[in-house]
């Protein structure tokens, strides 16, 4: 009887993780006796790190491809329920049509999406990159400026949080808004930390805080956005911000799905997972990515929201999840190399390596390598079967 391994979603963690899986059941020789799948709303990758950039084209690149070079299926459609007593997932797929999928093992790599608490009118006048589809109306809404009476709100962009998200949408922004609406253009950085960058460690913070200062990014620290409508933004020491665009980039919380695994979950609604990415109180479920919670090493650090984590934890969550129907040895999730690579627009990128962030380049040496990084390393690999099972190991080292 064919076992099945089904996959909740595409992104970083659940390509690498259905890469990983297939690899190690052609490791053991038992193609015929393991079907893996993926369920997700189309087979293609969100290249969410880059969204902040003007330029949107190959931003979702295709894995349909890749995805049959090694053996997985896949099949959309949006999940809605997880059934971890039956071993059963519920999705809809894309005609609105209930589908359900039994499986033997799970991996839940269903990524996270960027968190809108209560503020008023911030649900109704907030734009984000978070996604694909936000970030083109994001695009249009600034290329549609230049129609509009030019004012100060039109001229100006706030963002809000000041994470790595939020510096890189706001280093960006000068360089997008200056053609559209003249040397008038303003971007205003919020955050609510008492110093912008501090979230970054002390030795980048004050590089950050300089080079922002010179691509012409004002900044607001210690301070959250209070209230937003059509005209501007109210900040919590009650300064008013004339804009007609708000960026938010403050927060973040693991997909919803989580509540539906039975166990402990951290702030962001993460699953805390076991070192084999198991969901403890969850048999038969793994949890990756964005979902899941979980010591990188063995100095107090725990993995963070990124794409460099989720494709390790992807690769140690599918091979593990297919190890125990396969009977190979499982791997304990281990990742102590840590870097940063900050794009600052116009200024270059800042390099830093180890969690307490040394910075090791900066200007254009940094932006090569963040060139680098967006356009090579976080992209899919071509659909060559032997050539992707050879880095997709699951201790294999992605950044240098």
């Amino acid at each position: 009887m064919t076992q099945k391994i089904v996959i909740a979603g595409s992104g970083f963690a659940g390509l690498w993780a259905a890469i990983s899986a297939a690899r190690a059941v052609s490791l053991a020789g038992k193609e015929n006796e393991i079907d893996i799948t993926v369920v997700s709303p189309a087979p293609s990758v969100t290249i969410r790190p880059r969204l902040y950039e003007a330029a949107l084209d190959n931003m979702d690149p295709d894995i349909s491809a890749l995805l049959e070079a090694v053996g997985v299926r896949h099949a959309a459609g949006w999940v809605e329920r997880i059934d971890a007593e039956r071993r059963e997932l519920a999705y809809a797929d894309k005609s609105g049509a209930r589908m359900t999928r039994p499986y033997d093992r799970l991996v839940l790599a269903a990524g996270s999406s960027v968190f809108l608490p209560q503020v008023p009118g911030l649900d109704r006048h907030a734009f984000n990159v978070d996604s694909l589809a936000a970030a083109r109306q994001l695009d249009a809404h600034l290329r549609a400026l230049p129609g509009q009476p030019a004012s100060p709100a039109r001229n100006t962009v706030v963002v809000a949080g000041a994470g790595l998200t939020g510096l890189e949408t706001a280093s960006e922004m000068p360089v997008r808004l200056r053609p559209l609406v003249g040397d008038d253009a303003r971007v205003v950085l919020v955050d609510t930390a008492p110093e912008v960058g501090a979230g970054i460690g002390g030795h980048a913070a004050p590089l950050i805080r300089k080079a922002l200062a010179e691509i012409g990014v004002e900044t607001r620290a210690g301070v959250r956005v209070t209230a937003v409508d059509a005209q501007g933004v109210t900040l919590s020491d009650g300064e008013r911000i004339p804009a007609h665009t708000l960026i938010w980039t403050a927060g973040m919380r693991a997909s919803p799905l989580t509540a539906q695994i039975p166990g402990e979950r951290d702030t962001q609604g993460r699953v805390v997972g076991d070192a084999y990415l198991h969901a403890p109180a969850a048999d038969g479920i793994f949890v990756t990515g964005d979902t899941v919670k979980v010591a990188t090493d063995d100095q107090g650090n725990y993995n963070v929201m990124s794409c460099q984590h989720a494709m390790s934890l992807g690769r140690v969550a599918g091979h593990n999840a297919a190890a125990e129907l396969v009977g190979l040895p499982l791997h304990a999730y281990s990742q102590p190399k840590y870097v940063t690579c900050l794009d600052l627009g116009a200024w270059g990128a800042l390099y830093t390596e180890g969690w307490e962030r040394l910075v090791r380049f900066t200007h254009q040496e940094g932006k090569k390598i963040k060139q680098e990084i967006n356009t090579v390393w976080i992209y899919p690999p071509k659909p060559d079967r032997d050539a992707v099972f050879a880095i997709t190991n699951p201790d294999y080292v992605i950044v240098p």
